[in-house]
């Protein structure tokens, strides 16, 4: 339950809609509620706004299942991580509006759709080192843009042709935060934290050859950064750098909105 519903509930009580006994009921599931093998956190949108995420990597089928049904039954979008395209066949199956991105292995419930974005707002720009790191890029973009964010997309523009990232300089400068996904040397989160003015969130790949220890060298290079305003999420985290940068970009717009108001009231 969010904020919305919430507010809804208690209006409808207000106005004599439903019965108190009612609307004790719905309240019932805060602030979590035991579901075959989880304990959802049904306040957490409450709280922070975004409904509990599932991470479906090593669930079963019948427990993502169980967990997604409830979790859309209490709110207007839920998002599962990490879902493999047998479980998302057989989550569509049992929830008709579900949508499954193979790329991101990211699979979505919402009840109502984002609308097109003014170009005025601010945006993160997610970059990529390769076609490989593509998985984890969109996951990070799939995930701001499911929170209501806009986000602009560059893809392989690693620096092993550093001209290809140099081409989009104009949008990397109006960008309000940069998620740079690169596996490898993890060279391209440097590169791109030195051109630009803005936070930059370095997210290291499992992609390359042996020496890469499955991203232990691209998370090493980032964190080694010597460029300034870096953050650093974990290998192949993808989610939690879109999380991240929603929370940067919501930020900003609760600044435009405050100044806004401000001058309404001097005017």
């Amino acid at each position: 339950m969010d904020q919305e519903k919430l507010k809804k509930l208690l209006l409808d009580v207000k106005n004599g809609k439903i019965q108190l006994d009612e609307a004790i009921e719905r309240l019932r599931i805060l602030p979590y509620e035991d579901v075959l093998d989880a304990r959802l956190d049904m306040h957490r949108a409450l709280r922070q706004g975004l409904p509990e995420v599932v991470f479906c990597q090593g669930k079963t089928i019948p427990q993502a299942i169980t967990i997604l049904e409830k979790l859309w039954k209490y709110h207007d979008r839920v998002l599962a991580t990490r879902v493999p395209e047998e479980m998302a066949q057989a989550i569509s199956q049992k929830i008709p509006e579900a949508v499954y991105d193979p790329v991101s292995r990211l699979l979505k419930l919402q009840k109502e759709q984002q609308n097109p974005f003014d170009k005025s707002v601010p945006y993160a720009m997610v970059l990529s080192g390769g076609t490989s790191d593509l998985p984890v890029a969109e996951e990070a973009a799939q995930t701001l843009e499911f929170l209501g964010n806009r986000v602009e997309r560059a893809f392989d523009v690693g620096v092993a042709g550093i001209h290809r990232v140099l081409a989009e300089m104009q949008r990397l400068f109006e960008a309000d935060i940069v998620i740079s996904v690169a596996g490898m040397e993890g060279a391209l989160t440097s590169v791109a934290a030195g051109l630009v003015a803005c936070p930059v969130i370095g997210v290291p790949t499992s992609v390359g050859y042996g020496a890469s220890f499955q991203g232990l060298a691209p998370l090493l290079t980032m964190l080694n950064s010597c460029a300034t305003g870096v953050a650093v999420v974990n290998i192949d985290n993808g989610f939690g750098a879109g999380v991240y940068a929603h929370l940067v970009l919501q930020g900003i717009q609760k600044g435009f909105k405050k100044a806004l108001k401000m001058h309404a009231s001097s005017t």
